[in-house]
């Protein structure tokens, strides 16, 4: 890697792309955490950010098979639509039934999905004890799948999926009962279930994975009071400061975490997948959390 400063190389004619596509985009630091790694190993590539409209979506994944862009990471809307224009999903992609990753290898499309070893290798790291306790999980798409399958790799005994619609919390628990065979036993149940005192008296941990805080300015009523001491909450959401969700528990005193550490987490897997070496570690964290103003 050599050493002094590391700045971004010129883009030539030789540079090598990779990319996120969302809508919206804007707001995504996945470019700076990539670009840091290109050029912490003086790598001849760059990651950039396109603003893709759901209805532009299979246009722009066939663009990058023409324009040999290597691989590119898929945010909210894109994560489920995606699956029809792949050559082939691997099997995190069919268990989720979404993907957050596209890797052009030789003109073939291949989707894969980070986001729950992401998620677990940042419980981990916080040391999150879920293992043979209740998790709560608040949400029921894609994200809600990927905090599903990381929690049942932790060893939860339970988890306890909560959403608006109860059907669909209904519907992701027995997907998930199927993929899970045995150990951990999935439930489907409202949002009422945030304010059970009994319930929440055994959660090891409540993580949301819905957008409540990023498109609005409060968070459905939550017993934070009613959890054990040492029960972890975990946003999948992250900012720069702490989200509704997150508010709550600090005023409980119980400990939390955003969404940083899991994009982090994520992205190191991505970055892999679409340039065959490992980011530096640290590298990617050291610059996200720089964007973020945080130490």
């Amino acid at each position: 890697m050599g050493s002094g400063p590391r700045h971004p190389s010129p883009i030539l004619g030789t540079t090598r792309f990779t990319a996120i596509f969302g809508d919206p985009v804007e707001h995504s630091l996945s470019p700076t955490m990539h670009n840091a790694a290109y050029a912490a190993l003086r790598m001849d590539r760059r990651y950039v950010a396109f603003h893709v409209t759901p209805k532009a979506l299979t246009s722009a994944l066939r663009g990058i098979q023409a324009m040999g862009v290597l691989g590119i990471n898929l945010t909210v809307p894109h994560k489920e639509a995606a699956l029809r224009v792949m050559d082939q999903v691997r099997t995190e992609g069919i268990l989720l039934g979404a993907i957050n990753c596209v890797i052009n290898r030789n003109g073939k499309l291949i989707g894969d999905n980070t986001d729950a070893r992401g998620l677990e290798r940042d419980l981990r790291r916080l040391a999150i004890r879920t293992k043979g306790r209740t998790v709560l999980i608040v949400g029921a798409g894609g994200g809600a799948a990927s905090a599903a399958l990381a929690v049942k790799r932790l060893g939860a005994s339970r988890a306890i999926i909560a959403n608006r619609t109860r059907s669909r919390a209904g519907a992701l628990a027995r997907r998930c009962a199927r993929v899970s065979r045995a150990g951990t036993v999935f439930e489907g149940a409202g949002l009422e279930c945030l304010r059970d005192s009994r319930l929440l008296a055994t959660t090891a941990c409540v993580i949301n994975a819905t957008p409540m805080g990023l498109t609005t300015g409060s968070f459905v009523p939550l017993n934070y009071g009613a959890t054990p001491s040492d029960c972890f909450f975990y946003d999948l959401l992250y900012a720069r400061r702490p989200t509704p969700f997150l508010q709550g528990a600090i005023r409980a005193r119980r400990k939390c975490a955003d969404g940083a550490g899991m994009l982090v987490e994520q992205g190191e897997l991505a970055f892999k997948l679409f340039n065959g070496v490992a980011a530096p570690r640290g590298v990617m964290r050291r610059a996200l959390m720089d964007a973020l103003g945080r130490k």
